[in-house]
């Protein structure tokens, strides 16, 4: 593990189509226990959960992990884990802050750490993951987000762009994007100050705001897209992947 890497995990309980979520029980354990374990499983740093409610507290303090209360109005997980970075390291010996959802239980740690990876430049700002899309259907998608980008390295691409639009045109690959990043950490203070973008709006995709704002976004090629909870059929389909 590295002195100076913290992985976050923002959680909440407010969700219109999942309540609860967090909590959910997956394998015997809330959900949030499993994205915890699989945190932890990749040995960068800490891991610490930042919530807003004591009964996710309760659950990863059960589970082992170590929780931060944050407020219940922030407008994203961005916003969160900026409130709890303070609270866990005011003195700013963290440098890379990871920023992994609460409702990815089946990440593999290996992808957790191979977020890492484009950092390693120094003229990247914030890291992220994308696998190339295989299906056709999610190429057309809205609610698969695409990154469009160039490649500047074997397995790693610098973003241009990131829509929910079929992109880009032609023949060649399609990445379907991870939404778990790794920030430096005066990227994640630069980028959580900024107001919301114009493209921000539009697609609704907060990382378009580090573009517009000039700032550096690389992605990590990995090879499989972990699952998102968001749904109760989501959820079921969580269970028996982990079963």
């Amino acid at each position: 593990m590295a002195d100076d890497v913290l992985i976050l995990i923002p959680a909440r309980m407010a969700s219109t189509r999942l309540p609860g979520k967090p909590l959910a029980d997956i394998a015997g354990l809330p959900m949030i226990a499993q994205v915890l374990r699989r945190a932890e499983a990749a040995k960068l740093g800490p891991v610490v959960v930042a919530c807003d409610d004591e009964t996710i507290a309760t659950a990863v303090e059960k589970a082992g992990g170590r929780a931060i209360m944050t407020r219940a109005d922030h407008p994203s997980g961005s916003d969160r884990i900026f409130e709890a970075l303070n609270v866990v390291d005011p003195n700013g010996r963290i440098r890379i802050v990871v920023n992994v959802q609460g409702d990815l239980p089946t990440i593999a740690p290996t992808d957790i750490a191979a977020a890492l990876m484009p950092l390693k430049d120094p003229a990247v700002d914030i890291a992220t993951l994308a696998a190339e899309i295989k299906k056709p259907q999610e190429g057309i998608n809205p609610n698969v987000v695409k990154v469009v980008g160039t490649l500047v390295g074997p397995g790693r691409l610098r973003a241009l762009y990131f829509t929910r639009a079929t992109a880009p045109a032609g023949d060649g690959p399609l990445y379907h994007h991870i939404g778990l990043y790794a920030y430096r950490r005066a990227a994640l203070e630069r980028f959580v100050k900024l107001p919301p973008s114009p493209l921000e709006q539009r697609e609704r995709l907060e990382q378009l705001r580090a573009l517009e704002a000039g700032m550096r976004i690389d992605v990590a090629i990995v090879e499989t897209v972990p699952l998102g909870v968001d749904t109760p059929q989501d959820l079921e389909t969580a269970r028996a992947m982990l079963r």
